[in-house]
C-alpha cells in the first residue's frame, strides 16, 4: 500500500465481505504512505468483528511493490498466499471458489483467474475452461493479473518472490519462474475488480511508464532463453512481436491525451 487514500478502504472491505469460511490473515504492508491511507487501515482493523480474519499491519520506508510484497508473503504462516493491492477489489466468492478449484485439483499448485470481465484470448484462441499455462504463453501475453493470483506457499519457499531490482514487469518475471517449475493454472471465471477502471497501460501507476515495462519484458524473455526455457527462434519471435507491442502502446497512449 503507497498512498492508497481513495481506495484501500474499498480494497479492505473487498476482503473482510469474502464468503469464504475458514480463516484469512490480511497481512497490509505500507510501502511509506505519507497520505491518510494508514489511518484508514488501523480504523477498519478498530472495528473489524470477524472472528476468522486477522489485520496485521507492516510499515517499511517506501522500497516500491516488489519489496513491499516479498515483505508480506514472508511474514505470511497460511499454506496458501494470494495477493490483492490496493486499488482493487476482490468479488465476494474469490477466495471461495478458488479453495474450491485447488480442493478439486490438488496438482495445481498456482491458479489465476479473470478479472473485469475480460475474456483471455492467446493468440486469437479464448480460453473458456480450466487452463494449464506454458513459459511460452506467458511470454506472448503476461497473465493473469496480480490481484487473481493464489497459490501455494511452497512455490514462494522454494523459487522465490519477486525481484526487487525490478520496478516493472515484475509479476511476469515470477509468474515465467512459477510456471517452469509448477502446475501454473487459470481459470476464465472473473472474481476480481481491477484498475478501479483506468486503462492496463499509459495511464497512472507504474505501467504509466511504457519504456520501464517494455525493459522489464525483455529482461524476463532474456533469462527465459538464458536458463534455456525457450528455443532461440522462439526467441527471437518474442523479442520482435514484443517491440510491435511497445510501439503500439506508445501510440495509443499519445491518441488518449489528443
Amino acid at each position: 500500500m503507497y498512498n492508497a487514500s481513495l481506495s484501500i478502504r474499498k480494497c479492505l472491505y473487498s476482503v473482510l465481505n469474502q464468503t469464504f469460511a475458514g480463516e484469512l490473515e490480511v497481512i497490509v504492508v505500507n510501502d511509506g504512505s505519507t497520505d491518510k491511507s494508514l489511518d484508514i487501515v488501523n480504523n477498519i482493523i478498530d472495528n473489524q468483528l470477524k472472528e476468522n480474519i486477522s489485520i496485521t499491519i507492516i510499515n517499511q520506508k517506501n522500497s516500491g511493490v516488489s519489496k513491499a510484497r516479498n515483505v508480506g508473503m514472508m511474514q505470511s504462516t497460511g499454506k496458501l498466499i494470494a495477493l490483492l493491492d490496493s486499488d482493487d477489489e476482490w468479488l465476494p466468492r474469490k477466495i471461495e471458489r478458488q479453495v474450491e478449484i485447488l480442493n478439486d485439483n490438488n496438482l495445481i499448485d498456482f491458479l489465476g483467474c479473470s478479472r473485469n470481465n475480460e475474456n483471455l484470448k492467446i493468440l486469437g484462441k479464448e480460453i473458456s475452461t480450466l487452463h494449464k499455462a506454458s513459459v511460452n504463453e506467458l511470454l506472448i501475453k503476461v497473465y493473469p493479473q496480480t490481484s487473481t493470483a493464489i497459490f501455494k506457499r511452497e512455490l514462494f519457499e522454494k523459487f522465490g518472490g519477486y525481484n526487487e531490482q525490478m520496478t516493472h514487469g515484475e509479476d511476469a518475471n515470477l509468474w515465467v519462474r512459477y510456471c517452469a517449475n509448477s502446475n501454473f493454472y487459470y481459470s476464465p471465471e472473473s472474481l476480481v475488480f481491477t484498475g478501479d477502471g483506468k486503462p492496463s497501460f499509459g495511464h497512472s501507476g507504474l505501467s504509466a511508464n511504457l519504456k520501464a515495462m517494455q525493459r522489464g519484458s525483455e529482461l524476463t524473455l532474456k533469462e527465459a532463453r538464458l536458463n534455456r526455457l525457450i528455443s532461440l527462434p522462439f526467441y527471437y519471435a518474442v523479442y520482435a512481436f514484443s517491440k510491435v507491442k511497445y510501439i503500439r502502446r506508445i501510440i495509443i497512449t499519445s491518441l488518449r491525451k489528443i
